[in-house]
């Protein structure tokens, strides 16, 4: 089964973009374009909250490498 995860190597902020860029394979600018537009459009704050929550929700690859080395 596919998971989501934020990208280390592809990452501008939090690596959410380039995680979601991978998994549904799609360019990462291409989200990060769309996101700037929710950002504007959202009037900041929903947009902020959404982003920081998926930071804390969304694991980094680092975690799945750590748990493929044990």
């Amino acid at each position: 089964m596919k998971k989501v995860y934020r990208s280390t190597n592809n990452k501008m902020i939090g690596g959410v973009f380039g995680g979601l860029g991978e998994y549904f394979d799609i360019d990462p600018t291409l989200l990060r374009l769309v996101g700037l537009l929710l950002f504007f459009f959202t009037g900041f704050i929903p947009f902020l909250f959404f982003y920081l929550i998926t930071i804390l929700i969304i694991p980094s690859e680092r975690d799945k490498d750590e748990k493929n080395d044990k």
